[in-house]
Formats: structure tokens, C-alpha cells, sequence
């Protein structure tokens, strides 16, 4: 049958149809099938692309970001427009000194890890000085050869691309609280002279520890990528189509998760940032490095916690390319009461997490998830000894036989370190605050009108996994209220899954199947009409029964996902497909191979 011309709503995620706030059913087409989304108003949310990279949300927070006459502040300088820029039109600057210390600058007030960057190419002046005040970083590049020529302490990190033409992207990656961001045409370590000039062209400023692609910016800030409210079709674990993922809300608990080296550092581990590149395809991931083996050298965050709570660490590592017999790791470490710690090391050629040692806390090794050249580890512990503290470490490495440990010269590439209260690993939060960040429940909700159901006939399938049992998870189409609807539903079982239909009230099928893995997909059909409502799983049926009345034309007015009591459903969404007719045995069972 083609499910598609039969279908009265269809939802396939693999269409990656969906914009801020809207996530789009591909039937009917006049929008009335749509979802409406909502996460949150932040950009802490990720997802896997077709790329197999992550995607961030993406914001340039500077205005006017190309146009240095508003917004901008110009002191001892002369800016002048339509100059031929790094891309061939006329849309550079020129900028030049009327005295000394001539800069144009904007004020922003803006904290924790952050880049700056500006495409510049030399006039007059061979130098160009990006000066950000609050931190005081002060950096001068040549613009000739694109050289860095100085850079203090206070700049963590110094780059320059070169674009072609004599143009450079100069790129300052520092951690602090700016509050002004200057550009100066500069000679060799001086911006003394009183006369000079360079182009400049699309400046950004933007969270973390890479310059990406540029944003246009205007009155307000420029943002690209990933989107807050924005529905994530994910792509993890390299599959070619994605589905919906839909998350429940978490705080990510590590405060710097890609720029280590502001963690707290125990025994001096050496730390590279933005040595290779990472699972998001840029060069931000780091070196982690134990350079004598004398002992174990850690990177460590500490937070209060609730005694008997439970909390997930994971992290990426890059894979190994041969056989190795030292090891990185990570390890919890549960304090204020009867401490408590677990120590676990990452296998980064087998990939292979090992629960080496631990006293008393119940800890999950999660399956590892192969991300193309990295893997990402996880593990869960619970508090056992009524502790208020959990201090979260990586360790730069260690060496293992059965439950001992041992510090050892080690080498590895890692990238995201993550905890976060709950009992699994959830998709990535970057956070560059030096505080906590969280990222917003997914919800989905509110789809089609009683034009686009009939709740006197149909079916409701769906092709869905969960990654969070909570109690009454529900797919499905009603007036509004839990007395008329139907729906496929979980009990908060990984094993169970349920379908009813219900009428004032009264269910006229209330059906399951035991001995699923609900957390891997399964393929979930409920077929109903006036005495006959059927229950097929993965194409096989399980229930018929042969009695029972239906709902009143026009009864049903929307689909959702969501829990009893107003929640939302977090699982991974492959398809969502509605018929307005009951489909044959054949036809239930053809709707597998969709």
C-alpha cells in the first residue's frame, strides 16, 4: 500500500523538516499537521548531523558585526566603507589612525570562555592589535606573513587563517569577563604612531573555544546552527536517517566542558587546548597528557549534591590506532558523609569502559557510542553513604589489573567532558560559563484538528525508542482530555509496551506485549472501528478484539507526545504515521517495511 497517500498526517523526521518552533509533518500540507516545539530560550542544546559531526547552536554577540559605523565606537580613527573585501565585493572597511591609539571598539560585556575574531588585510600599518579590555588581553599580528607577534598570558589562545588576497582571519581565544572589544592598526608592538591604516571585515564574538563560520549581524545578534527552539533530528551512531530526539531537561554540572585547563588541575597534568579536532569538526578538542607517571594527575570539578542521588559522567575520546596497555579515565568521587568513590578507565582502541574499582556505589557502564574517529564513554553512580559533595574527575592516566590502579605516562585527545544528574547520558551540553548551564525539556505537542483524524476509524502507528522511563509515556491523538483518545503508551517498563482506546472513559481495547527492548525501536500499530480494534508490534499482531463502540465524529482534535501528567515523551521519533480508515491484517503488517 503507499502509506503516504493512504496516510491523513505523516511525521518522518528523516524529510529534517523543521524550523524554530515548529517541527513539520510532511502530511497534510497546508502546515495543520504540524508540531509545535518548544526547548527553551538558551543554545545549550546539540545534536548529531548527516555530517556525523555535532551541531551547536551558534551565536555571533556583537552588533553591526559589519558595519563599523553604528554601534561602534570610533577613538582617534577614521572609518570609511565599500572596500573590496576577502570576498571580492565591496563590503570591507578601511580603518585609519588620525593619532595615536586610534581603534574603533564595542562594548559587550561577555564572560567566561570566548573567541574574537576579524578578517584584516594591511594598508599602511603592517600590524593589526585586538585589545579586550576586562581581561586586558592584548595581541598583535603581522599582517604580512600572518604571523603572531606577541600575545600576553591573558589570551589563551592566538591564531591566525589565511584567506587569500593578503587577507587574514585573526582569531583571540581568551577566558575572563571583557566588557570592551578593540581593533587597532598597530606597528611592531605599538600604537603610537599617529597615522596608519588596515581593512577590516565581519568581526564576531562568539562562546567558546573556536572561531566558526561567520553571522551576519544587525540590531540584534546573529544566530545560526542549532536553534532553541529548533526540533533536533539526530543522526548519532552514524545511522542515514535520523529521528526526532526528544530529551528531558539537565544541567550540565562541568563548568568548563572543552577548556580543561579551568578546571581544577591536581599532580600538573599537561593540557593542550585546541590540539586536534573534534566530534563538531572544528580544533577544539585537547591533549590530555601524564608526562612522568609519577602520580596520578587529574582534572577535577566539585558540586553540592542531594545524599542518595544519582549522576552520569561521559566524555569523547579520540580512537587509538593500534593496541594499547595504558589508560586514561574518570572516576566519582561521593564526600561529605561516608565518602564514597568509583574509579573507571576508557579503553580508547577496543573502546571499552572498565569499571576498575570502586567502594559501595552501585555504578552503570553505559554502551559506548561510536561517533566517527572518537568514542563517548559514560557510566552512572549512586550515592550509598549519605554524602552532600560529588567532585567529578578525568584522570590523564592510569594503568589497571583487576581493582588496582596505577599511574602511568599517557597520551590521549579528548573532547565534552559532561555530568549531569540522572541515571543515563543525554546528548552533549557545551557549557563555557565557569558556572552551570541547562538545557530545556524537548516538547512536541499539538498537532492536526478534527479535520485531520477520524475518531470514529483509523490507525495510530508509530516506529518510536525511548531514552526515559517515566511513568504513562504517550503517543497519542485525543479531544484534549485522557476520557476520548487513543493511544500507544509505556508503562515506565523497558520491557512493556501498551495500546488503548477509550471511549467516555471506558477502554474498548487495552492491550500490551512484554519482553520488548523499548529502548531500542519498535514498530507500534493500533487499528480501530466500531467493534474491531487491533494491536500489532513489529508487524505481528497481538490483540484483536472484536467488540466495543467508538468515539463520535469530530471528537479528536490534536496528537501530542507527552506523559500523564502533562509531561513530555523523551525518546528518539523515527515516524508517526495516521490513517483515517481501519487497515487490513496485511496492510498493519505491510506498514514495517515502510
Amino acid at each position: 500500500m503507499s502509506y503516504f497517500d493512504s496516510a491523513s498526517l505523516a511525521f518522518l523526521p528523516s524529510s529534517g523538516a523543521g524550523k524554530d518552533g515548529k517541527a513539520y509533518s510532511i502530511k497534510p500540507t497546508d502546515g495543520t499537521g504540524d508540531f509545535t516545539f518548544s526547548r527553551g530560550s538558551n543554545l545549550a542544546a546539540t545534536r548529531v548531523g548527516a555530517d556525523g559531526l555535532i551541531e551547536k547552536g551558534r551565536e555571533n554577540l556583537l552588533t553591526y558585526s559589519n558595519d563599523f559605523n553604528s554601534t561602534w565606537g570610533l577613538a582617534n580613527v577614521s572609518v570609511t566603507s565599500g572596500q573590496i573585501g576577502y570576498d571580492g565585493l565591496n563590503d570591507a572597511w578601511l580603518l585609519e589612525k588620525s593619532s595615536n591609539d586610534g581603534r574603533v571598539y564595542q562594548n559587550k560585556s561577555q564572560s567566561g570562555v570566548q573567541t574574537f575574531s576579524v578578517y584584516a588585510k594591511k594598508a599602511t600599518s603592517d600590524y593589526i592589535r585586538i585589545f579586550i579590555d576586562g581581561i586586558s588581553a592584548n595581541v598583535y599580528f603581522n599582517l604580512i606573513d600572518g604571523s603572531l607577534y606577541s600575545a600576553n598570558n591573558t589570551a589563551a589562545t592566538s591564531y591566525s587563517v589565511d584567506i587569500g588576497n593578503g587577507w587574514w582571519r585573526i582569531v583571540v581565544i581568551v577566558e575572563g569577563s571583557g566588557v570592551r572589544y578593540r581593533i587597532y592598526p598597530a606597528e611592531a608592538g605599538s600604537t603610537s604612531a599617529t597615522s596608519g591604516s588596515i581593512y577590516i571585515q565581519d568581526s564576531q564574538l562568539e562562546i567558546g573555544l573556536a572561531a566558526t563560520d561567520y553571522i551576519e549581524s544587525g540590531a540584534t545578534t546573529g544566530k545560526a546552527g542549532l536553534l532553541e527552539d529548533e526540533p533536533r533530528f539526530d543522526y548519532s551512531g552514524g545511522v542515514t536517517c535520523p529521528s526526532l530526539l526528544l530529551e528531558p531537561s539537565r544541567t550540565q554540572l562541568i563548568p568548563q566542558t572543552e577548556y580543561l585547563s579551568g578546571l581544577s588541575l591536581g599532580n600538573s597534568p599537561t593540557l593542550t587546548q585546541n590540539y586536534a579536532v573534534s566530534p563538531e569538526g572544528v580544533q577544539n578538542a585537547v591533549r590530555v597528557q601524564d608526562t612522568d607517571g609519577s602520580n596520578f594527575k587529574t582534572i577535577q570539578t566539585q558540586f553540592s549534591i542531594t545524599s542518595g542521588s544519582t549522576y552520569t559522567i561521559s566524555i569523547y575520546v579520540k580512537k587509538a590506532t593500534s593496541p594499547i596497555t595504558t589508560y586514561g579515565g574518570f572516576y566519582f568521587d561521593f564526600d561529605g558523609g561516608t565518602r564514597k568513590t568509583s574509579n573507571l578507565i576508557f579503553d580508547e582502541y577496543n573502546g571499552t569502559l572498565v569499571n576498575a574499582s570502586g567502594n559501595a556505589i552501585t555504578s552503570v557502564i553505559h554502551p559506548v557510542i561510536d561517533e566517527g574517529d572518537y568514542w563517548r564513554f559514560s557510566a552512572t553512580a549512586t550515592d550509598t553513604g549519605s554524602n552532600t559533595i560529588l567532585r567529578a574527575t578525568l584522570r590523564a592516566g592510569a594503568s589497571t589489573n583487576g581493582t588496582s590502579l596505577a599511574s602511568v605516562i599517557k597520551d590521549y585527545t579528548a573532547y565534552g567532558f559532561q555530568c549531569e544528574q540522572g541515571s543515563y547520558p543525554t546528548s552533549y551540553i557545551p557549557n563555557h560559563s565557569g558556572g552551570t548551564i541547562t538545557r530545556g525539556a524537548d516538547s512536541c505537542t499539538g498537532a492536526g484538528d478534527v479535520n485531520t483524524f477520524n475518531s470514529t476509524e483509523g490507525v495510530l502507528y508509530a516506529e518510536v525508542s525511548l531514552n526515559l522511563l517515566t511513568p504513562n509515556m504517550y503517543i497519542q491523538i485525543s479531544d484534549g482530555t485522557y476520557s476520548n483518545r487513543v493511544a500507544i503508551i509505556n508503562n515506565n517498563s523497558s520491557s512493556v509496551w501498551r495500546v488503548f482506546y477509550r471511549v467516555n472513559g471506558v477502554s474498548q481495547i487495552d492491550a500490551s506485549e512484554t519482553g520488548l527492548n523499548t529502548f531500542e525501536t519498535n514498530k507500534i500499530a493500533i487499528s480501530w472501528k466500531l467493534n474491531e480494534f487491533k494491536f500489532y508490534v513489529n508487524g505481528v499482531k497481538i490483540t484483536q478484539i472484536n467488540s466495543g463502540s467508538v468515539n463520535p465524529a469530530n471528537t479528536f482534535n490534536t496528537l501530542e507526545f507527552k506523559d500523564i501528567v502533562g509531561n513530555n515523551l523523551f525518546g528518539n521519533m523515527e515516524q508517526v504515521l495516521v490513517f483515517n480508515t481501519a487497515l487490513s491484517d496485511a496492510d498493519l503488517a505491510t506498514l514495517t517495511t515502510i
